[in-house]
C-alpha cells in the first residue's frame, strides 16, 4: 500500500538504542498511516515497549528521529508530545480508586483544558468538562457504569478506563502497551472491539501477545526480532510468512502465544 506523506500520522526514521552492549532498537523505520489499527508483535526482548518508550520520550534514543506528521517531536520532553497529540496507556493499571469513572476523566479533560486546580470546587461549574468525559466514556461503553467508583469496575472496565483518560488529551495517535493482559478472554475481544471502533481520527498502535486479538483487530502488524523489524504487512501476509512462524508465532495464532 502506498501512502502520501500527507497521510502519515506517525514515523520513526533509523530508530536506534543500546544498553550498554545490549541493543535494543537497531534502525527501526515505521510509517504508521492515519487512523490505522497497528499491532506491534514479537517475541519477549523483542523491543516492543522500549519503542514504545521512544516514541512517548519516556526512552532517548541514541539515533534516528520521531515524527508526528511532519513534526520532528525527537527531542520534545513526555509532556510536550502529549500536547502535540501523543498518548499512551500502561500494562500496570494504576487509576484513582475511589473517584467514579466519570470524575476521573473529568479530571482528566480539565487538565487539558488547564482547569485542574479548580476541578474539586464543583462539578456542576464544568458542565463541558462532564458532557466530553460522559462522551468518552459512552464511546468505550461504560457509560451504564460511569458512576461507579474505579476500584469496583471489573479489570476489563479499568482498561477502557485508562484508555478512555488517554483519550482525554484528545491525541491524534494513541499508544497502548498490551491492552488486553490479564483479561479473561470474553472480556479482551470486548475491549479490542472498543478499541477498533475509536474515531478513525485517531491512529492506535497497539502491542499485544493475543494472536486471535491481533489478527482479529489489526489491520498492519509489525514483527519486532531482537530489536530489529523482521517484517511488517497485512494480517493474512504476516500468517503466511514462514519467517514469522519460525522465530515467533509457532501455536500462537492459535492464542498461546506468551512474552
Amino acid at each position: 500500500m502506498t501512502v502520501s506523506a500527507t497521510e502519515i500520522a506517525l514515523t520513526t526514521v533509523s530508530l536506534g538504542k543500546r544498553f550498554g552492549s545490549l541493543v535494543v532498537a537497531n534502525d527501526i523505520g515505521l510509517s504508521v498511516p492515519k487512523g490505522a489499527r497497528h499491532a506491534l508483535i514479537g517475541p519477549n526482548g523483542a523491543g516492543k515497549t522500549t519503542l514504545i518508550n521512544m516514541i512517548t520520550g519516556a526512552v532517548k534514543p541514541d539515533s534516528g528521529a520521531i515524527l508526528l506528521g511532519s513534526d520532528d517531536i525527537t527531542k520534545l520532553k513526555p509532556w510536550a508530545r502529549v500536547k502535540k497529540g501523543i498518548a499512551r496507556t500502561f500494562q500496570i493499571t494504576a487509576l484513582f480508586p475511589h473517584l467514579s469513572a466519570l470524575e476521573a476523566v473529568t479530571l482528566a479533560v480539565c487538565e487539558r483544558r488547564g482547569l485542574a486546580g479548580k476541578w474539586w470546587r464543583s462539578l456542576a461549574a464544568h458542565e463541558a468538562a462532564v458532557q466530553e468525559a460522559y462522551d468518552i466514556l459512552a464511546s468505550l461503553r461504560l457509560a451504564d457504569d460511569c458512576t461507579r467508583e474505579t476500584h469496583m469496575l471489573a479489570y476489563g472496565q479499568q482498561r477502557l478506563l485508562e484508555i478512555a483518560l488517554a483519550l482525554a488529551t484528545r491525541p491524534s495517535v494513541l499508544l497502548l502497551d498490551e491492552p488486553a493482559a490479564g483479561i479473561p478472554r470474553g472480556e479482551s475481544a470486548e475491549l479490542l472491539s472498543a478499541i477498533a471502533n475509536l474515531s478513525q481520527d485517531i491512529t492506535v498502535l497497539f502491542i499485544e501477545h493475543d494472536m486471535n486479538l491481533v489478527f482479529r483487530f489489526a489491520t498492519r502488524i509489525v514483527v519486532l526480532v531482537g530489536g530489529s523489524i523482521l517484517t511488517e504487512g497485512t494480517p493474512e501476509e504476516i500468517a503466511a510468512d514462514a519467517r514469522v512462524r519460525d522465530v515467533y508465532l509457532g501455536g500462537a495464532h492459535q492464542g498461546t502465544a506468551h512474552g
